[in-house]
């Protein structure tokens, strides 16, 4: 799905109207601004601050296009090559990095000097520097972990589990009660990589983790069997629900909606959808991906959205003011907060919505995850070595037994992507 908006001077006059005088920052020009963000809740986020911006720019034109986002990571290669745009959603780290290599994104190391940025998104630094410079700047962050339906848990006596042992015994009291565990949706597979993460983090630790990621450690190592060894003894359940491989995430969502399956490992944007099909935070829940190996210290998936110029861009310096209104305090609290993306803000003056899931993520991204912060499978690993591990992550999933040939076709691929 791919559609255009041009934001009418009639809603920039009302929202003058609600933010005060129109500041001028003389900006002229067209400003051209492409989006992944094709979802109902963050589509709608995304196109009311860029009305802002409009309003606070009223001589810039302004032209924003939209891309369904599987479509988005297929064609962004070609768009910022040719006829480009000025201002471009896509992920941090590895995700960045081919775009960087390529000189395809623009050095914006020059934000980060200023202290309005460097000051307040320190934290976010690392996930946006390849080669010692800056090339994007974040605008959003969320926790992952298992959101859960209270009410069945509930029903069946549970209580949320904290180690790998519980959460077994959890699992099979809800499919002795004729439900399934988890709905997942793996047709575009990288749901499948956050199952990968989280197993791998809690059964080998974060640094091993980062080692595989990065092409330093072997598929076939013991480490890894040992992970799939946990995986498959959910899937030997029949923890997950059928055909998953032929559902999207969200055509996975009403499993869980229905009552069919009581949970699901996701990030933080599957609250508004679960709550916009009709469950009440009475019913929802979440709980922090449990311990599997004692000892390891818990690290978490927390990927982060990011915003670039492109390098053939037209009009920079519109789009680098766009950057600095993106990470504004009062900008990432507003887009951040429940009613919106339901997501953290980078910026450390923002303030985190007073949403349940939201300050239970801050909380444990704040305070329980000491063993580090991944961004995802396909943000840590390069983009061609992501590809193809999650196609065999995939393949488990549905044909566990042809593990050992995944694991040979994956360290194939790793020695010739990571030569």
């Amino acid at each position: 799905m791919r559609s255009m908006l041009k934001t009418s001077a009639a809603a920039f006059a009302i929202l003058a109207g609600t933010m005060g005088a129109v500041s001028a920052d003389g900006l002229t020009g067209d400003l051209k601004i492409f989006l992944d963000t094709s979802n109902p809740a963050p589509r709608a986020t995304m196109e009311t601050m860029i009305e802002q911006f409009q309003a606070k720019n009223p001589d810039l034109n302004i032209e924003t296009t939209v891309i369904d986002r599987e479509a988005y990571k297929t064609q962004i290669r070609n768009f910022l090559t040719a006829n480009a745009p000025d201002v471009a959603t896509w992920y941090a780290a590895n995700r960045m990095r081919p775009y960087v290599e390529a000189g395809l994104f623009e050095d914006v190391s020059d934000l980060w000097a200023e202290p309005a940025i460097a000051d307040n998104l320190a934290s976010t630094k690392g996930a946006m520097t390849i080669d010692g410079k800056q090339w994007g700047v974040p605008y959003t962050y969320y926790q992952w972990g298992v959101y859960y339906r209270k009410d069945i848990f509930d029903e069946l006596g549970l209580s949320e589990p904290t180690t790998w042992e519980e959460e077994k015994a959890n699992c099979q009291k809800i499919i002795d009660a004729g439900k399934k565990c988890y709905t997942i949706g793996t047709k575009f597979l990288w749901t499948a990589g956050g199952w990968f993460d989280y197993l791998n983090m809690r059964t080998n630790g974060f640094d091993f983790h980062m080692d595989l990621l990065t092409g330093e450690a072997s598929w076939q190592s013991d480490e890894v069997r040992k992970t799939f060894a946990n995986w498959r003894e959910l899937i030997d359940m029949g923890a997950f629900i059928d055909n998953h491989q032929t559902y999207s995430w969200q055509e996975a969502l009403p499993f869980m909606v229905q009552g069919d399956a009581a949970a699901y490992l996701m990030g933080n944007f599957a609250v508004a959808p679960l709550r916009d099909a009709g469950l009440s935070d009475d019913q929802l829940d979440f709980y922090q991906f449990v311990e599997i190996t004692p000892g390891i210290e818990k690290a978490e998936d927390a990927p982060t959205d990011t915003f670039h110029i492109p390098a053939n861009a037209q009009n920079k310096e519109a789009a680098r003011e766009f950057l600095r209104f993106i990470v504004s305090p009062d900008v990432q609290t507003e887009i951040n907060n429940g009613k919106n993306l339901g997501q953290l803000p980078v910026n450390a003056q923002s303030s985190v919505d007073d949403d349940k899931f939201l300050v239970e993520g801050f909380e444990m991204l704040s305070t329980n995850s000491p063993g580090g912060v991944a961004q995802f499978f396909d943000r840590d690993a390069p983009a061609e070595m992501a590809k193809v591990a999650m196609e065999g992550l995939q393949e488990f999933m549905v044909k566990p037994d042809n593990l050992d040939k995944i694991l040979a076709r994956l360290d194939r691929a790793r020695e010739r992507i990571y030569k």
